[in-house]
């Protein structure tokens, strides 16, 4: 069989684009393409694209087009993703290497410039800033000035891998986070790849050194985290073997209700999946309760793939994913998406034949409450309401609490244990969720008029995961609030949810190691395993910007 059997035309931008028709071929194979989940149909598109022979054969294609729900035996598919997206701790290596493979090349002397990544490959240098200054207006210059002096060879390296390797971008420092950078401006949905012949529509797919990548899928790409030596491979062109996925269905019913917002849904569909056990499948969302989600929302729950388990958290194209591309400036990208979607069997609507699935989860969107996810594990939610019982819980104390007096700034301060000492609104997870952060600006402004106050033995931080957060908390009138709370700017990238929290004030830290306190942290992020945040911090606790956030009393549930 010759894939070309199957290539058909579309328009789209004034522009003619060949694609290739899985739905024909899933019908001549005598499959409705409508039985199987949208991420499976991504598979098969690109199984029959990539079908040569040689490295994917007719076999690998009919295992896929004939999904089935379960395997007794793993079976294993050469899959190509379209792009590699990196950020800078695991990127370097690949650089290194592609590096180390030039100069062998002009060492044999041949041209070192024949080697270049074949995959369009993408670095964000975001996980490199850490949190030193915070509370003032300075706080993000002197952090990236820091950021800079740290990391300058490495810097170096990557400006010149920027300049010399053709496929290959680099986002700069203070831009942003891979994820949500990725969300906002890099994400294609579909991608026109020219092959000097023709105009080739296909789905945008990646593969990232991250393992929050799948937070792309909230605008239906198809995005895993792999390892570096994986990535590495697939930049250089070759496939990556997987096995088949199952595919778990998660039918979302009913609406979020007033104050609820799409973190206290992740840290409700985290806790219900774990206990499920979705490790190595993918997840599928559908049902009339997507339609109550917007993109940023999806976006959050897709964010936390990886602590729910799964390899996907996929939401597929529908009318709100057209919509975000046009609001994110790419409308050419949108009436190709469009276009190509609809035309493929890849456009998801209410109205179409709901696929089969391995199993089908429901969660109805209208039982989930405020929450908070600790004091180690995503899974391990709290309501908002039992807070105050947790903590004591986990002191074993419920009557009493050690309690110290330390001097900061001229001034004697008590602190002890279950007191908040870092409060950080951190990239990733929830700060590409407009929602959620105008939520926690006006929660401030209304703590701020109410006369309260963050206690200063609290590292406070607002580290957005791109500068687009601040254009329109600023457009709102926001800022100033988040200010008096001691909530200033201190970067744009990954911080507190990787670690690179920074220092507490030396007399915290050193009143917590000598009384062997048990001080928590509260952040709007997506890990908090002990010792993860900061070495001396022992209760951690995931929370929307609001509550995390926007105001902190010092103490979690008030305890």
């Amino acid at each position: 069989m010759n894939p070309t059997d199957y290539a058909k035309s579309l328009q789209a931008n004034g522009k003619t684009y060949t694609y290739y028709d899985i739905c024909q071929y899933a019908a001549d194979t005598g499959v409705s393409i409508e039985r199987l989940p949208y991420a499976i149909r991504i598979l098969v598109e690109n199984l029959l694209r990539k079908l040569d022979g040689r490295i994917v054969s007719e076999a690998d294609l009919q295992n896929i087009v004939r999904w089935q729900k379960t395997y007794d035996a793993p079976v294993e598919i050469p899959y190509h993703p379209a792009r590699v997206l990196m950020q800078d701790f695991t990127g370097v290596p690949a650089v290194v290497d592609l590096a180390a493979m030039r100069e062998a090349v002009n060492t044999l002397g041949q041209d070192p410039a024949r080697i270049n990544p074949l995959v369009p490959t993408e670095l964000v240098v975001d996980h490199s800033v850490q949190i030193d200054f915070f509370g003032t207006d300075q706080s993000l210059e002197k952090n990236v000035s820091l950021e800079y002096q740290r990391n300058s060879e490495r810097y170096a390296l990557l400006k010149w891998a920027q300049k010399n390797f053709s496929n290959f971008n680099v986002v700069p420092p203070n831009s942003g986070i891979c994820h949500q950078v990725n969300l906002e401006n890099l994400g294609r949905v579909v991608i026109a790849q020219d092959t000097g012949k023709a105009l080739i529509a296909c789905p945008d797919t990646v593969v990232g050194t991250d393992s929050h990548t799948p937070m792309i899928n909230g605008i239906g790409v198809m995005g895993w985290g792999v390892g570096g030596i994986e990535a590495e491979a697939v930049m250089l062109g070759q496939p990556y073997y997987m096995s088949i996925p199952e595919v778990v269905g998660v039918k979302l019913t009913g609406k979020l209700k007033e104050g609820v917002t799409a973190t206290d849904l992740v840290l409700f569909i985290t806790q219900t999946l774990r206990k499920l056990g979705v490790v190595e499948k993918f997840v599928e969302y559908f049902g009339e309760g997507m339609g109550h989600l917007s993109v940023t929302d999806r976006a959050t729950l897709a964010n936390m793939t990886p602590e729910y388990g799964a390899t996907l958290g996929f939401f597929p194209v529908d009318e709100k994913t057209i919509a975000y591309l046009k609001l994110t400036g790419r409308d050419d990208q949108a009436r190709l998406t469009e276009a190509y979607t609809r035309a493929n069997g890849l456009f998801y609507t209410q109205s179409a034949p709901v696929p089969e699935f391995t199993q089908v989860v429901e969660i109805d969107l209208s039982v989930v409450e405020p929450c908070l996810a600790g004091p180690a594990r995503p899974q391990d939610r709290i309501r908002l309401p039992d807070m105050k019982t947790t903590m004591a819980n986990i002191l074993n104390a419920p009557v009493t609490r050690r309690e110290v007096e330390i001097t900061l700034g001229d001034q004697p301060v008590k602190f002890g244990d279950s007191n908040i000492v870092i409060a950080a609104i951190t990239s990733c997870t929830n700060t590409s969720n407009p929602h959620v952060l105008m939520g926690a600006g006006l929660l401030a402004r209304n703590a701020v008029a109410r006369g309260l106050s963050v206690p200063p033995f609290v590292k406070t931080s607002l580290s957005p995961g791109s500068r687009v957060v601040m254009d329109y908390l600023e457009s709102a009138g926001l800022i100033p609030w988040f200010k008096e709370l001691g909530f200033h700017l201190t970067a744009f990238g990954c911080t507190t949810c990787i670690g690179n929290s920074g220092p507490l004030h030396p007399a915290v830290e050193t009143a917590i190691q000598e009384n062997d306190l048990n001080v928590a942290a509260v952040l709007s992020g997506n890990r908090n395993f002990e010792a993860r945040i900061h070495q001396r911090i022992k209760s951690n606790f995931l929370a929307s910007p609001p509550p995390g956030g926007g105001l902190c009393p010092g103490r979690p549930g008030g305890y």
